[in-house]
């Protein structure tokens, strides 16, 4: 897979980088009034451009839409469909994303997942489309592109008390 291919994926299913992008700002602005939407989208370019954030979204796309071709074994077909609480396994999937990231990456995507901000929302109470996996591996992706800005802020930061700080 590439970066090509996963923007493709997402764009079929609704999600535009942009969209992304978006919840990244809102995420850091606060944080950072400097924060311009390019770099919101550069680190979102950035995040997919990893190839086992490539591989992951391949995974969890294909089995929501074999799950909406009811292709899938039961009783994980009734559990997709349902989009059980219960389940896990998609934000377990999504956890890989943001564990490149650290602890802020973590704690960002259960945020996400909590509040459902934006394209999350949206894809979450998208009647007739089952996105149990896509609505985590977006937050998962917005968690990772607004962790990324944190830590290259923040590891500009100096700490003049600190020896050996430049």
């Amino acid at each position: 897979m590439s970066y090509q291919m996963a923007t493709e994926l997402l764009e079929r299913r609704g999600v535009t980088l942009t969209a992304i992008a978006e919840i990244v700002y809102i995420l850091q602005s606060a944080y950072y009034p400097d924060l311009t939407q390019e770099e919101c989208m550069s680190s979102v370019k950035s995040v997919l451009g990893k190839r086992e954030v490539q591989y992951t979204l391949m995974t969890g796309v294909a089995l929501d839409e074999l799950a909406e071709q009811g292709l899938l074994p039961q009783p994980l077909q009734a559990v997709m469909e349902a989009d059980e609480s219960l389940y896990g396994a998609d934000e377990t999937l999504a956890l890989g994303i943001t564990g490149v990231y650290g602890m802020i990456g973590l704690t960002g995507f259960g945020y996400l997942d909590k509040i459902k901000l934006g394209i999350i929302g949206t894809l979450n109470d998208d009647p007739g489309k089952i996105h149990v996996f896509l609505d985590d591996l977006v937050a998962g992706i917005a968690a990772a592109a607004s962790a990324r800005i944190a830590h290259r802020h923040e590891g500009a930061k100096v700490y003049p008390h600190v020896t050996g700080t430049p």
